[in-house]
């Protein structure tokens, strides 16, 4: 008789069994299934579809952490994931839209509803990871179009809204770690969807404040949803680099000044007038100054040096030519090497005039923010070795002089004609040009003094 082959069984434990046993009773009963457990150690891809009652499993986890975890353990799961979002409940629970609460103390609710869309962009991730972009995006859309405060014009009262910051960070977490052919496709959607490079144009094209709303909404949209969220410099230059690009440098320059540009702390408006009128603080050059930096900075063949020297060349004429002073400021917080680059850049092209006026500022601004004044005298020592020959170098020398002279001249006969401010801020000024003009020139004298002695 051939004999028979006996199958190897393999014994349970008690432990075991009951292990199995509490198993299928989870799932049997979801309600026993605590938010807490492993959800990784599960197959759920194995599972006949008439015991996965997701909709149950979803409503006992508790955040979206929980969501975004089980949507990691397979295609199916993800895809009822996908669908539960979709539904009416799922959009209630996962798109919340407290976007105006100001009560708590301290922006508490700021931060919570910021992390809330932080995790729900990890969540539509994970959960769209395997479909194209064009798709992914279609697909966002779908579900965040019921967000009216997540519309370029969405919101009624936009500047104490938080919509499109949620919507930026829910943004910035989706697309972390997408190649630049994908962030580009992003963005073609988004300008799109908004019409935002129609937008730009009326905005650019019309006369600076005219369109107040209009560019309160696009400095809004830019920097809520496109650049303020990114902890890499060659993310925000990227985002940065694709809002300027399409435009010629002279809308490039207005743009810049629509994002960055002073606002009125009141009603939020581009302050077009700040840089032409009067002296301003740090505080107004700062988000400018970064932005140039960040350009500069930026390795990348889309910004060259060069390129970024006309942008601040173009940049200190709108609406109308800066008070000097306010261009000085703005050099020295774009940085040392970016400030010597454009005043090389002056000296190359035989501009020595106004390289010697705005010394003559680097100075001012020095004296007025208590910096030290032999950084404006270095400043000029190493532009004075990119003139070639000596004559050249002691011409300039010679404007650096006049223009002290001149300038001070300018703002005593601006005083003697009885155009004074009610708090003395012309005279002011001349007080501190006057001792700016006294330690930058005790500076070269110690420098010189020490050279020579030294030699």
């Amino acid at each position: 008789m051939a004999s028979r082959k006996i199958p190897n069984f393999t014994l349970l434990s008690q432990t075991q069994k009951t292990s199995h046993a509490h198993r299928r009773q989870c799932l049997d009963k979801p309600e026993l299934l605590h938010p807490t457990c492993t959800l990784g150690r599960t197959n759920f891809k194995g599972l006949p579809l008439k015991y996965f009652q997701i909709t149950s499993i979803l409503k006992l986890l508790k955040t979206l952490k929980d969501i975004s975890m089980l949507s990691m353990v397979s295609k199916t799961v993800s895809q009822h994931i996908i669908n539960y979002i979709s539904t009416s409940s799922g959009s209630k629970r996962l798109l919340l839209q407290d976007f105006h609460n100001l009560e708590l103390p301290d922006r508490r609710q700021d931060s919570a509803i910021l992390e809330h869309y932080r995790s729900l962009g990890l969540l539509f991730k994970r959960c769209t990871l395997l479909l194209p972009t064009k798709e992914r995006l279609k697909y966002i859309h779908k579900i965040l179009t019921e967000v009216s405060c997540f519309k370029f014009n969405g919101c009624a009262a936009p500047m104490q809204c938080l919509g499109l910051t949620c919507y930026g960070m829910f943004l910035q977490t989706l697309t972390a770690g997408w190649d630049e052919l994908e962030c580009h496709r992003v963005y073609n959607f988004l300008c799109e969807l908004t019409n935002l490079c129609r937008k730009m144009q009326m905005a650019v094209c019309s006369k600076p404040g005219s369109a107040r709303k209009l560019e309160l909404r696009i400095r809004l949209f830019c920097r809520n949803v496109l650049l303020d969220h990114w902890t890499h410099r060659s993310d925000s230059a990227f985002w940065l680099t694709r809002i300027l690009k399409p435009w010629p440098m002279v809308n490039q320059a207005r743009l810049l000044y629509i994002i960055f540009g002073p606002i009125s702390p009141q009603d939020g408006q581009v302050v077009w007038q700040k840089m032409i009128e009067e002296p301003t603080d740090e505080f107004s050059l700062k988000g400018l100054a970064d932005a140039i930096k960040l350009l500069y900075d930026a390795s990348t063949k889309e910004w060259t040096a060069d390129d970024v020297i006309s942008l601040v060349d173009e940049l200190s004429v709108v609406p109308r030519e800066w008070l000097l002073e306010n261009n000085a400021r703005l050099l020295m917080l774009s940085g040392n090497n970016l400030c010597f680059t454009f005043m090389a850049s002056k000296a190359v092209n035989g501009r020595t005039i106004e390289l010697a006026r705005l010394i003559v500022f680097l100075a001012l601004v020095c004296e007025k923010e208590l910096y030290c004044m032999d950084w404006t005298v270095k400043m000029m020592q190493k532009v004075c070795k990119v003139f070639s020959t000596p004559v050249e170098r002691n011409n300039f020398l010679q404007n650096v002089a006049n223009a002290f002279a001149c300038v001070i001249m300018e703002m005593l006969q601006s005083i003697m004609s009885g155009d004074r401010d009610e708090d003395d801020r012309s005279f002011l000024n001349l007080f501190h040009l006057v001792h700016a003009q006294a330690n930058f020139h005790k500076e070269v004298l110690y420098l010189t003094m020490n050279t020579s002695l030294s030699a």
